[in-house]
């Protein structure tokens, strides 16, 4: 049975630069053998939930300021409308044609640079408690069984107000915040996570949620968690990649 993911996708950057992270996600990929793909990203957020039923969904390039090369990037993966319907009706949740941002095709044109796997987006309800955001990560758990692959994708750590350079090292507010999710992901101390704003340096790394949030999502919809990834890039952004099988 295929794992849930929690990815953390960084910059857009990623998807043409060769960190450490950009090449795990290569490798990653061709472990993997899904029939499908449901990812929720952080960068689709919105008050109900919602799922994407487009068959073809385009590449969005939602974020400014990069090299034309990456707003050339496309990803051709078609979509599964039969999956979101299911899923509309699986989870009460409302149908729309949207495309895959950042959050979703970024990561994916690494795993599966072939686009050859389909993908359907779920939206992030971030208006939702921890505890609602585990619960529909557990209704997701079922297609696991099915050889869907479901991921949660968002960042580790994610305070762009303290951006630097590449390579620059992780700074110690960040180093303590990541090491404490990644004990209490391995320990299985899912009561701690539920209320993980309350961890050291939480508002500091996530002045806003909604890069955390698919974390829980992914952790409902899997078991024990397994750390396959870490790296930092720009010293703020934790690349953590975690399986929960």
């Amino acid at each position: 049975m295929l794992p849930s993911l929690f990815i953390s996708h960084g910059s857009p950057m990623l998807a043409l630069t060769k960190t450490p992270a950009h090449d795990f996600l290569r490798e990653l990929g061709t472990q993997l053998s899904p029939k499908a793909v449901v990812v929720v990203s952080a960068h689709w957020e919105s008050l109900a939930l919602k799922v994407s039923t487009s068959a073809n969904p385009e590449t969005i390039h939602d974020f400014g300021g990069f090299p034309r090369a990456l707003f050339e990037c496309q990803y051709p993966a078609p979509g599964e409308p039969e999956l979101a319907e299911r899923l509309a009706l699986l989870l009460g949740a409302e149908r729309v044609e949207r495309g895959l941002d950042h959050g979703a095709w970024v990561p994916l044109s690494l795993m599966f640079p072939d686009a050859h796997v389909p993908v359907v987006s779920l939206s992030l309800p971030v208006r939702w408690s921890n505890v609602e955001l585990v619960a529909l990560g557990e209704r997701l758990s079922v297609l696991r069984e099915e050889g869907v692959l479901v991921i949660g994708s968002g960042s580790l750590t994610h305070n762009l107000y303290e951006i630097m350079p590449l390579e620059s090292p992780m700074p110690a507010w960040v180093d303590e915040f990541a090491s404490w999710v990644s004990e209490r992901l391995i320990a299985n101390d899912r009561d701690a996570l539920l209320s993980w704003e309350r961890a050291p340096n939480a508002k500091k790394n996530h002045p806003t949620p909604e890069h955390f949030q698919p974390l829980l999502l992914a952790m409902g919809a899997g078991g024990e968690a397994t750390q396959l990834h870490h790296s930092v890039e720009h010293g703020v952004l934790a690349m953590d990649v975690y399986a929960f099988s």
